[in-house]
């Protein structure tokens, strides 16, 4: 196992680009190997962290526990486990976070969750739990060194009634100790720019991680985008439908639509990557080298060289946004 020098936000902090990949917790014995073959193939880059999800409604709890320990004893990479509020009272999250603690971990990724069977169904909170992503980075917080990470929306969180409530939403998890944020997936670069110039508008300068998701398999990007309500372009769906049948074409259009829009997000100053990679990386790996990521160590500016006033660490607040 290595020890990672400097934590995350020292890494953000330093102009440093951010490169990671997302993992999700085997189901079985042949998942597993699928998913240990794919941390290998990633180790080599180095990246700045690898996220494991929590599953939908919470329902791959255990294995994401202990897949982020398993990483920890067993790799060089530094994981980073997601937590969910779905399903859990205050009493289940801090043994969630002890145990966490415990096995030497100490980065999290901080979601309210969708719910659970209907990802777009109508969300409740346990009644001994937290209402918002906020009330969990305060509650992961106060158990002192941990490195919290939530979401960001580039067009808008599905439940939210506007953009403003959206914005006052992120924010307020910022204020909440909130380190670094990561997006959904989306696949038009000026979503994720409005979303970052209206957060350092508000005076927030929390890095925002925008999320990569390789679209090479038309089904899958369609549910995948229906689901988290992404705009699939529609020149990039029809290309992905001509080609649904030729693996090795599809393939190639996800990787070069990937590569130009993460070239832009680059280009423009983004803090770094974060791949979705669904346990095999062969076009999260393809993006990583047709950018020349593995020719030399890139920077960007730091975020106060961005623009924008840091957040007051300002608690407590009543929070009356969607989570």
């Amino acid at each position: 196992m290595r020890r990672h020098p400097r934590s995350l936000p020292e890494v953000l902090g330093s102009g440093e680009r951010s490169i990671s990949f997302e993992f999700f917790p085997a189901k079985d014995e042949a998942g597993d190997r699928r998913l240990w073959t794919a941390l290998r193939r990633v180790e080599p880059v180095a990246p700045a962290f690898v996220s494991v999800t929590y599953g939908a409604g919470g329902s791959s709890r255990d294995q994401t526990i202990s897949t982020t320990e398993r990483i920890v004893a067993g790799t060089t990479l530094r994981p980073v486990a997601h937590l969910t509020a779905v399903g859990h009272s205050v009493t289940d999250l801090r043994a969630i976070v002890r145990r966490y603690a415990d096995a030497g971990i100490r980065d999290v990724l901080a979601l309210r969750g969708d719910p659970p069977g209907d990802p777009q169904g109508v969300w409740h909170p346990h009644p001994q739990g937290v209402r918002y992503a906020a009330e969990l980075v305060e509650l992961i917080k106060g158990w002192g060194a941990f490195t919290v990470g939530v979401a960001a929306f580039p067009e808008g969180h599905p439940r939210s009634p506007d953009r403003e409530s959206d914005l006052r939403h992120f924010v307020a998890k910022c204020r909440a100790g909130a380190d670094y944020a990561v997006t959904q997936m989306f696949f038009r670069a000026e979503d994720y720019l409005r979303l970052r110039d209206r957060v350092a508008a508000a005076g927030c300068t929390t890095p925002i991680i925008p999320e990569i998701m390789p679209a090479t398999h038309f089904e899958q990007i369609r549910k995948f985008a229906r689901l988290s309500s992404a705009t699939l372009p529609s020149a990039l769906a029809e290309q992905l439908e001509r080609a649904r049948d030729d693996a090795a074409a599809s393939h190639r259009i996800g990787v070069e639509h990937a590569t130009g829009l993460a070239e832009v997000l680059l280009r423009e100053g983004a803090p770094g990557l974060h791949f979705i990679t669904l346990n095999r990386p062969a076009a999260s790996l393809d993006i990583y080298r047709a950018l020349g990521l593995d020719q030399q160590p890139a920077r960007t500016a730091p975020p106060e060289e961005l623009g924008g006033v840091p957040v007051s660490a300002r608690r407590g607040e009543r929070l009356e946004e969607y989570g």
